[in-house]
């Protein structure tokens, strides 16, 4: 059996779309975290129909006693965060090429629930506050998506767009969404062996944002590198995948609008960890399913903890 046509079925994920406690940036946070784009069943699609993804995501973070956060116009210390998100969405894939690549449109809204502890320094010292809030986060729309095939390669390109429909609440530590628009355009490649079903890929992109009407604050832009490998092996009537991804975040600009007790507060984040999928071929569709945990094992400015995925891809 033939792995080509296999890897060719799974998705791109085009952007995490809610506040998570993920970068240095306002509230600790951004609209990209890491694990959204980077292994087989992330790859853009590339052949004509639709793609329906569910996705589940965990995370759980602390930050150093010390580490002082800006947050929906609070300053805190050492905050500690928990975030479960189910996230719902799908693509489109035109049939007619463009630009000799395959097209692709969609959209992503997220469900989240997190639940947020820090200090805050009010007029009598510093205070334990604990929030916790459910709703809605930011929905991301995907308006330009494209895969080109050459071989055993495939080159795909993309742009999210992430709008502000999350909830927010000047002054609340826990907030589902982050109050301010951000576009992240990307590129990747991938490798796919056609017979040892031996696996490659690797995007990257940088995403920028503008500034929180509320606070005044604007975070800098963001360099997201996520790379992985798989390999595949036939295991009853579909194939396991058996793998690693690691992941590199570097803030490339300062933050703008912070008060001086913070500095600059650029982020950076690294870390690497296992990949488990199961793909399983049902005629002209496919069912694919990936879990993956991705600790953080170094960072700067930001919390550190653990990411944990569930996907499922499912093309018709």
């Amino acid at each position: 059996m033939k792995f080509a046509s296999l890897c060719s079925c799974a998705t791109l994920l085009a952007g995490v779309l809610f506040s998570s406690p993920a970068m240095a940036t306002e509230s600790g946070s951004g609209h990209y975290m890491p694990g959204t784009v980077a292994t087989l069943i992330d790859l853009a699609p590339t052949k004509p129909g639709w793609v329906i993804e569910p996705i589940y995501l965990h995370y759980d973070g602390d930050a150093d006693a010390s580490q002082k956060i800006p947050v929906a116009g609070l300053d805190t210390l050492g905050m500690s965060a928990e975030l479960d998100v189910l996230l719902a969405g799908g693509l489109y894939t035109f049939a007619k090429p463009v630009f000799g690549a395959t097209y692709s449109v969609g959209a992503y809204l997220p469900f989240v629930w997190m639940s947020v502890e820090a200090e805050t320094k009010g007029n009598f010292g510093h205070k334990l506050i604990q929030d916790e809030e459910n709703g809605l986060g930011d929905m991301a729309i995907i308006p330009a998506m494209m895969a080109w095939k050459d071989g055993p390669w495939q080159f795909n390109a993309a742009l999210s767009v992430y709008a502000p429909t999350g909830e927010y609440e000047l002054g609340n530590l826990a907030n589902p969404g982050l109050n301010y628009w951000s576009f992240d355009p990307f590129v990747g490649v991938s490798y796919n062996h056609p017979t040892l079903g031996f696996n490659a890929a690797l995007h990257g992109g940088v995403i920028f944002n503008t500034e929180n009407d509320d606070t005044n604050y604007q975070s800098g832009s963001m360099l997201h590198l996520d790379g992985s490998i798989q390999q595949l092996l036939p295991v009853g009537p579909g194939f396991i995948s058996i793998g690693a991804e690691g992941f590199y975040l570097d803030q490339l600009s300062a933050d703008s609008g912070q008060r001086k007790i913070f500095g600059d507060f650029k982020g950076r984040s690294a870390g690497i960890g296992p990949v488990l999928g199961y793909v399983l071929p049902l005629g002209d569709e496919t069912l694919v399913t990936e879990l993956r945990w991705l600790p953080e094992l170094e960072t700067e400015n930001r919390l550190k903890g653990d990411y944990i995925w569930l996907k499922i891809v499912y093309q018709f």
